[in-house]
């Protein structure tokens, strides 16, 4: 482990234009990127290519001895050729280097051999050489893969700030995922509105509520005034504390004098996770989402926890 943390050390310590160079062509570039590889090396670019796809650059993963018999029918001139062979030699990798040449594809070469035919041919080449892979043979490929996959995602950071990536951007890409359920799930998305909207007017009885209270299932109601704005909530936990000082005469309390006056409110067009946040700050497990001052819907947080927001 320290061996391929050292070699990744002293790597990071000759940080060559050439990753700044092939980042920008990456950023610039019109088509996608095709990562090849093969062995070892086309394992990490399996991974290489689906980080830049998931940061935005359209990409894919082109196998060195497949792309011989069809799959070089992929590529085309807008594309960039990324690379990765520790040897640069390797017989299937070198027989690319033609084609892409032909198509007028960029190529970038992530490679631990600087006199290889794929450095030869390629348009930028990262130096990707260690002198200690950390096995006891100092053969099978361990520190130099270890690099590759470094100096492919150090290239494609550079090439996601070249971007002004945002998370929003990001959760684009990953709408099955939480972060993007987070960035990406308003509470529109998820409240219950129309006939499922818990809400009764001013002047209504503590006994007229809890029928609309129970109907709806969200322990709570909007309260509201002759024109239709929120003046309150009232909620199971209201009813305890109204039962405690008036006992039976509770159910005949007008609403307006056991409610929740200025409740905690959020818009519809928030994100859910900030209704979480304002759930979680006060304690509360309903809001009421208004707008214009009327209560539009009404929010649990119950179905942000099953939503995954919560």
């Amino acid at each position: 482990m320290l061996t391929e943390a050292n070699e990744i050390l002293n790597s990071a310590k000759n940080i060559s234009v050439e990753m700044v160079r092939a980042a920008r062509e990456i950023y610039s570039c019109k088509g996608r990127v095709v990562v090849v590889g093969l062995g070892k090396s086309g394992h990490v670019g399996r991974k290489i290519s689906a980080t830049l796809a998931s940061l935005g650059t359209p990409s894919f993963f082109l196998h060195a001895a497949e792309a011989q018999h069809g799959d070089l029918g992929m590529v085309r001139s807008e594309d960039i050729g990324l690379f990765i062979s520790n040897s640069g030699a390797s017989s299937e990798i070198v027989a690319l280097l033609p084609h892409f040449r032909r198509t007028g594809a960029k190529l970038i070469a992530i490679t631990g051999s600087l006199v290889s035919p794929l450095a030869e041919n390629a348009d930028i080449v990262i130096n990707a050489h260690v002198n200690n892979e950390g096995d006891p043979l100092n053969l099978a490929p361990m520190s130099s893969t270890t690099l590759e996959l470094v100096l492919g995602d150090a290239v494609a950071v550079m090439v996601t700030i070249l971007r002004g990536l945002k998370r929003e951007d990001f959760a684009l890409f990953h709408p099955g995922g939480t972060l993007g359920r987070k960035l990406l799930t308003r509470v529109r998305d998820l409240m219950g509105k129309g006939d499922n909207l818990p809400i009764v007017p001013e002047g209504v009885t503590v006994k007229d509520a809890l029928f609309v209270i129970t109907g709806k299932g969200y322990g709570a109601t909007c309260i509201t005034d002759s024109e239709g704005k929120l003046t309150g909530i009232f909620t199971d936990g209201d009813l305890r504390r109204l039962m405690e000082r008036s006992g039976n005469d509770a159910f005949m309390t007008k609403i307006e004098n056991a409610m929740t006056h200025n409740p905690k409110t959020i818009s519809p067009d928030a994100l859910a996770a900030e209704a979480v946040k304002i759930m979680e700050n006060n304690e509360i497990s309903v809001l009421i989402a208004v707008e214009n001052g009327k209560p539009e819907g009404i929010i649990h947080i119950h179905e942000l926890l099953k939503a995954g927001i919560a």
